[in-house]
């Protein structure tokens, strides 16, 4: 069982360390919102994986390239959406200072994120599913165990980035910009990516 909950620690540091669309989104969210309202987003992979993990349980063996396709496409064209709306919020930093609506609607933008992002649907088919089938074939604690190291240091290291993304907002308005376009830059990168591999899937 510890060997599982270790496996789920390890794992999840890899997936949120490595750069893509949740995170862009996290990143974009602390430097204008701050740490406080940003750390609720990080709950959002517990929303949107849950329809990922039935569905690749379900289907793991046959999950068709053709789906994975169509998420990525859908998920480009929604950062670049994101790409627009970070860029707005750079020219009304000065009238607003930089603040935007938060809650229920940025928590359902980051279910988004997450739920057109082929990273969880990838490594729910190629790792964390076989890992949990098998685990929970030993027994069920295996399967709980591997859930539970996973999702709760993927929040912990979330929280984390969080906080050091903010620090960075937080450094004067000339920083705050920086970070911004730097987000922009990220979330356009991103989404031609998802175009671009998405129409090619198909």
């Amino acid at each position: 069982m510890i060997s599982y909950f270790i496996f789920g620690l390890s794992y999840s540091f890899a997936c949120v360390v490595q750069p893509g669309p949740f995170q862009a989104y996290l990143f974009s969210q602390s430097v204008t919102n701050g740490w406080r309202k940003t750390i609720p987003l990080v709950f959002a992979p517990l929303l949107s994986d849950l329809p990922v993990i039935i569905l690749v349980l379900f289907f793991l063996t046959s999950v068709p390239p053709e789906v994975l396709a169509v998420l990525q496409c859908i998920g480009g064209i929604f950062l670049l959406y994101l790409a627009f709306k970070a860029y707005r919020t750079i020219h009304s930093q000065t009238e607003n200072n930089g603040t935007e609506a938060t809650g229920y609607g940025n928590l359902f933008k980051a279910v988004l994120v997450n739920l057109f992002n082929p990273n969880p649907y990838l490594g729910w088919s190629l790792v964390m599913g076989p890992m949990m089938i098998k685990g929970w074939s030993e027994s069920p604690k295996n399967g709980i165990a591997l859930i539970t190291g996973f999702y709760s240091s993927m929040i912990i290291y979330s929280v984390i980035m969080v906080i050091l993304f903010s620090a960075a907002g937080n450094m004067g308005p000339r920083v705050n910009r920086i970070s911004l376009i730097f987000s922009v830059i990220a979330f356009i990168l991103f989404g031609f990516y998802q175009l671009w591999a998405g129409i090619m899937g198909l």
